[in-house]
């Protein structure tokens, strides 16, 4: 079943693609380029990257996102990036935006980035790295254990350090020009409440629908004091790993 919603992620959840646009700066796709957008969701950075003159293609595990970027035009599919297939066909650039933490076999997702990059290709990212949103997974946890599931049957994100990455990246023979973890406090414009209905079924899909309400009414609870300020704004203790590498 698939988790994501394309609505509710352009309600709630548009400023990822915003705070991710420099990433194209790292990228600098140019005309006549092919460009993979690895977890392109409802395709708002992958129609920026077309933009650009280069052909591109975005990929995504869920349904409903690959439907919304396509209805932009784009050429965009259903696919997992952990099991990337494209028949021999290579690209110039693989691209992802906070995505990768959504894969958990990352060495399996660099893998299959290493065989469609061209030799000398770029494979350039943004994701969740160690410390991200670390107060919402212990919120989400502890919601969990008050049910008498142990969190380890939750959805766990992978949120490497930037020396864990960087040593996957160079098992596949990357190299790596650029590898950094940096703290990125973001406001939520429509608070935790729609940071949870956005994000957080993955997490719960060990509980059933009809305790998902309380739950994540307990995890507001029990995150007001630590990321609403006093203002009223809620921030999230949003930590990124971005990274610059290129394929031998």
């Amino acid at each position: 079943m698939d988790a994501w919603s394309a609505t509710t992620y352009a309600a709630n959840a548009r400023f990822v693609a915003d705070l991710g646009g420099s990433l194209l700066d790292l990228l600098v796709p140019q005309p006549g380029e092919t460009i993979l957008d690895l977890g392109c969701g409802d395709g708002a950075l992958t129609e920026r990257i077309a933009a650009s003159g280069a052909r591109v293609i975005g990929v995504d595990a869920s349904p409903d996102m690959v439907r919304a970027a396509c209805a932009r035009g784009l050429d965009a599919r259903v696919m997992d990036g952990q099991a990337l297939d494209f028949g021999g066909e290579t690209f110039d650039a693989v691209f992802s935006n906070a995505a990768l933490h959504w894969m958990p076999d990352a060495p399996a997702v660099i893998a299959k980035v290493a065989r469609v990059l061209k030799p000398g290709g770029r494979f350039v990212g943004e994701m969740g790295g160690h410390g991200n949103v670390a107060s919402i997974i212990v919120a989400l946890h502890a919601g969990l254990r008050s049910r008498g599931i142990p969190p380890a049957r939750a959805f766990g994100l992978f949120l490497p350090t930037a020396e864990h990455y960087a040593g996957l990246l160079r098992a596949e023979k990357f190299t790596v020009l650029r590898a950094e973890l940096f703290a990125r406090p973001t406001v939520l414009p429509t608070g935790i409440a729609g940071w949870l209905a956005t994000f957080a079924p993955p997490f719960l899909a060990a509980t059933p629908p009809s305790e998902h309400a309380a739950i994540l009414q307990e995890v507001e609870d029990l995150l007001a004091r630590p990321l609403r300020s006093a203002a009223g704004d809620w921030i999230a203790d949003y930590v990124r790993l971005r990274f610059l590498a290129i394929a031998a």
